[in-house]
C-alpha cells in the first residue's frame, strides 16, 4: 500500500461534530451520535435510545496499547476482499483520519438502509463495493468531497483544532453489527475485520455481550497498565422522542 500522502487535522469524537458531519454526507436525520457517559453503570446505559446501531470507541494510544496493537497485527490473517462480507470494511491511507473512517464504518454499515438516495454516502458506498481494500482506501484518499465535509467538521468541536500534522494520541473504532448477526470491531489500521463472536438475535451494540465482547476488554487493559483512563464513547442511534 502507497505512503500515506494526505494529512487531515484530526476529529472530536463529539455528538455534534459527528452528526453533522453524518447528515452533510447523506445520512438520514432521524439518526443521531449521542454521548455514552458510561459502558459499566446499566441506569446511565440505559438513558440511551435503543436499539443502538453503532459504536464510535476512542481509546488513548499508550505505548502498552500501541505494542498490544502491533502484536495483534501480526497474528491477523490477510484480508484481501471486495463487497461487504459481512460489513464494509475501510482501510486508512489518510493520516489523522481515524475519526472519519470510525464514523464511515458506523453509518454505512447497520444504517445503510437510511442513507439518502443519491447523496455523497450513497455514491461512495457504490464506488466502495466492487473494490478491493487498497483500492478501497486510494478512494477514500481521493476523495474531494469526503476532505471538505471532514476539515469543516474539524473545526466544529468544543475544542480548538490542532495545526494540521499534529495529533493526540488516541485512536477511534467502531463497533457494529454485521449482516451475519455478529459484532465486529472496525479500524482503518488493522488488516481488516475483527470478528468478536455471534450476538443474540435481539442485541444491540450497547447490551451487556456485546460491550463485554467490544469495548470493554479496551478499558480493562488500559487500567492493568496503569493508564489515565482517557476514553471517550458515541453511539449512532435514532433521535429522542
Amino acid at each position: 500500500m502507497a505512503a500515506p500522502q494526505k494529512t487531515f487535522i484530526p476529529l472530536e469524537n463529539n455528538p455534534l461534530v459527528m452528526t453533522q458531519l453524518a447528515h452533510k454526507l447523506g445520512l438520514s436525520t432521524d439518526l443521531v451520535f449521542h454521548d455514552v457517559f458510561s459502558l459499566t453503570d446499566p441506569d446511565l446505559v440505559a438513558l440511551l435510545p435503543r436499539p443502538a446501531q453503532a459504536l464510535l470507541f476512542v481509546y488513548p494510544g499508550t505505548p502498552e496499547a500501541e505494542e498490544f496493537h502491533s502484536k495483534q497485527y501480526d497474528r491477523e490473517s490477510e484480508y484481501d476482499e471486495a463487497g461487504d462480507k459481512p460489513v464494509l470494511f475501510y482501510r486508512q491511507i489518510i493520516t489523522h483520519a481515524c475519526g472519519l473512517i470510525g464514523l464511515l464504518h458506523c453509518v454505512t454499515n447497520p444504517t445503510r438502509s437510511q442513507i439518502v438516495p443519491a447523496s455523497d454516502l450513497d455514491n461512495l458506498i457504490k464506488q466502495a463495493l466492487p473494490l478491493k481494500p487498497e483500492a478501497r482506501a486510494q478512494l477514500l484518499h481521493d476523495s474531494d468531497i469526503l476532505e471538505a465535509a471532514h476539515d469543516a467538521a474539524a473545526h466544529m468541536g468544543d475544542t480548538e483544532a490542532p495545526p494540521r500534522g499534529e495529533c493526540p494520541d488516541y485512536a477511534f473504532i467502531a463497533f457494529v453489527k454485521g449482516s451475519d448477526g455478529h459484532l465486529y470491531e472496525l479500524e482503518g489500521r488493522r488488516k481488516g475485520p475483527v470478528d468478536r463472536g455471534l450476538l443474540p438475535e435481539d442485541a444491540d451494540v450497547l447490551s451487556e455481550q456485546a460491550l463485554k465482547a467490544g469495548p470493554l476488554p479496551f478499558i480493562e487493559r488500559e487500567k492493568g497498565w496503569g493508564g489515565n483512563g482517557g476514553f471517550s464513547c458515541t453511539v449512532l442511534a435514532n433521535k429522542f422522542e
